[in-house]
């Protein structure tokens, strides 16, 4: 329980440095606009180059995979048939909302969680894998779509092809699943540079927050409560149910898949409206809510389950 509660201590230390930053205004006017680039060109696709490439190749392709696709597939269609065809939202809006309710931070929270409390760190490789070559070229290819000026298969396709994240994921997949052992002068750099992704991640995200309210963005209370109902209580429930009874895995593996779907939203979901510029009091509002929520809903996991 200590080290569940330190774990969150860490994350939430970053996030209040970076709310302080944005409330003396320490950075300028147009900190965020560039902390928000520097995330998704540079930091991000280095981090996860240096998770999945140091990942077990028989751990991305394990049993966890299909179980966690099948959750997260789930409350992401739950959330695009109420918010597209009930409430009528933007199609941009509807995506980040979905990938709120169905996309887990799987990095800097769960990597640490992952070790604190299953004791490994490359439980969530399967997920991080799963989110990156799949929830993202398709999300990103959509965002790109319904943002640009002009639309044109082509573009759409040669941006998500050069898009920096899915290049560092699908390179750290390739040398996890090759077996090459890439030497210190090329691993070392890109880890240096990995290790900058979270820290300046969640002052980021802490920096966001500086006069903002949560629930506070008029006509997008429902979408927020939505999301993070989902994510909380409906995709671990789903994870466990088709864990344990529809694919018969060990009490182990069911514990394993059940808390890396209680994990929060990922603040990549935050990146990418920031990047958009579509869906960010969504995405800020629901990460926050979820961060907050999943503590009780892990002891609570931990206390049936582990």
């Amino acid at each position: 329980m200590l080290d569940t509660l330190t774990g969150f201590a860490v994350v939430a230390v970053a996030i209040v440095i970076g709310y302080v930053i944005a409330r003396i205004d320490l950075l300028g006017p147009h900190a965020r606009h560039v902390l928000g680039r520097l995330i998704f060109f540079v930091l991000s696709p280095f981090l996860l180059f240096s998770v999945l490439a140091h990942a077990d190749a028989k751990m991305l392709f394990s049993s966890l995979l299909p179980v966690s696709a099948i959750a997260a597939i789930a409350v992401i269609a739950v959330y695009v048939l109420i918010a597209r065809f009930v409430w009528h939202r933007p199609i941009g809006e509807t995506v980040i909302g979905a990938l709120s309710a169905g996309q887990v931070n799987s990095n800097n929270i769960g990597l640490p969680l992952s070790l604190y409390l299953l004791g490994s760190a490359a439980f969530p490789a399967p997920v991080i894998l799963m989110q990156l070559l799949i929830f993202t070229p398709i999300s990103l290819t959509i965002l790109d779509a319904v943002t640009s000026e002009r639309v044109s298969l082509a573009r759409t396709l040669r941006r998500t092809a050069t898009n920096p994240i899915i290049l560092g994921a699908l390179l750290g997949t390739i040398v996890s699943l090759s077996g090459i052992a890439l030497p210190a002068i090329v691993m070392d750099p890109a880890q240096l540079i990995a290790d900058a992704a979270v820290p300046v991640l969640l002052i980021s995200y802490g920096m966001s927050l500086h006069g903002q309210r949560v629930l506070g963005a008029r006509g997008h209370r429902r979408d927020v409560i939505l999301a993070s109902g989902l994510k909380l209580a409906i995709m671990p429930a789903i994870a466990w149910f088709v864990a344990d009874v529809v694919f018969g895995l060990s009490s182990s593996e069911v514990l394993i898949v059940t808390v890396l779907a209680a994990l929060p939203t990922a603040q990549n979901v935050f990146n990418y409206s920031q990047r958009y510029g579509v869906g960010e009091p969504i995405s800020r509002d629901t990460v926050f809510v979820t961060t907050l929520g999943c503590l009780p809903v892990l002891v609570l996991i931990m206390a049936v389950l582990g």
